[in-house]
């Protein structure tokens, strides 16, 4: 099997103390924006109408924004895409009592009377009501807690309670830390995001999968070592192949971040960052909690173990 590092011997989980208060931090500033501020919901979850323009030649994002307020669109969202496609802007505002085609002419009529010599090609139109969007912003949520709770069951089943623990608390880390970056970013949580959390959660528990089945074989032939010792060879022996692994899905990722349009970019983004987090969380979320958890159980049963 192809390997890029071997026979390393790194005592991961000598650091572990260090890595929830890490994890901690981060968790503990995601959920206070959670809840003060909240994430940045898009068309598809708040209702409105989502527009998307092009204009020749490429106009000032401040001059758009000042075309929307004079057309009667105050306070409308206003998001001028980066690279080639600096010329088109993301518009989107609340429906009213308009239909979408009539919202999309004014848009134009707004942009051409107060830019002089401007042109304006409208590329994109998508329109949710607001019942519509309340729906689906409960049902992505019960998408992932449901997802969760069937992957606690699975892992509970397969393994024992104290793997199951910290394979499902690694996944709630993964979702929270990478919404917390999308909040801290102002990138918009859609479907598309949604779709991507799920993905994250999905190759989050693959990886710690790996790592319990080495754990797992790992006790049953050295029952003489710590329980700790055997986390770190079980980790060491893995490591080569969750780097390969990790770093083959970050380089798609990071493909479709840069060359993936406007479109896919939150997406790709969230996914860059569950793809770092979830490897990190394998190790020293799903992991440590197990050894924490497995010492503690044999503590109670006057069991000494490290």
């Amino acid at each position: 099997m192809f390997q890029i590092l071997h026979d390393t011997n790194i005592p991961f989980m000598k650091h572990r103390k260090l890595a929830y208060l890490f994890s901690g931090l981060i968790i503990l500033v995601t959920l206070f924006v959670l809840f003060t501020k909240g994430p940045r919901y898009s068309v598809d979850f708040t209702g409105g109408t989502l527009i998307q323009i092009r204009t020749a030649p490429a106009a000032h994002a401040d001059d758009v924004r000042s075309a929307m307020d004079a057309g009667g669109f105050k306070g409308a969202e206003i998001q001028q895409m980066t690279g080639e496609s600096a010329d088109e802007f993301l518009i989107r505002v609340q429906n009213g009592d308009s239909d979408a085609k009539h919202i999309s002419e004014r848009i134009s009529e707004a942009v051409t009377s107060k830019i002089a010599g401007t042109a304006v090609e409208v590329r994109r139109i998508e329109t949710v009501g607001p019942k519509v969007g309340s729906e689906l912003r409960s049902k992505a949520v019960w998408a992932i807690l449901s997802s969760l709770g069937v992957i606690l069951l699975y892992v509970g089943i397969r393994y024992e309670f104290k793997f199951a623990l910290g394979g499902v608390v690694a996944l709630l880390h993964d979702v929270l830390v990478t919404l917390g970056f999308l909040m801290f970013t102002g990138r918009e949580v859609s479907l598309t995001v949604v779709a991507a959390l799920l993905t994250i959660a999905g190759y989050s528990i693959n990886d710690t999968i790996v790592v319990f089945d080495r754990i797992r074989e790992r006790n049953k032939a050295l029952r003489k070592e710590t329980h700790s010792r055997v986390m770190d060879i079980a980790v060491n022996e893995t490591l080569s192949r969750t780097v390969i692994t990790a770093f083959t899905v970050f380089l798609a990722s990071l493909a479709l971040f840069i060359w993936g349009g406007e479109v896919l970019r939150d997406f790709s983004f969230a996914m860059l960052v569950g793809i770092v987090f979830g490897t990190y969380s394998s190790v020293y979320v799903a992991s440590a909690l197990a050894l924490d958890t497995w010492i503690a159980l044999d503590r109670r049963k006057g069991v000494q173990a490290e």
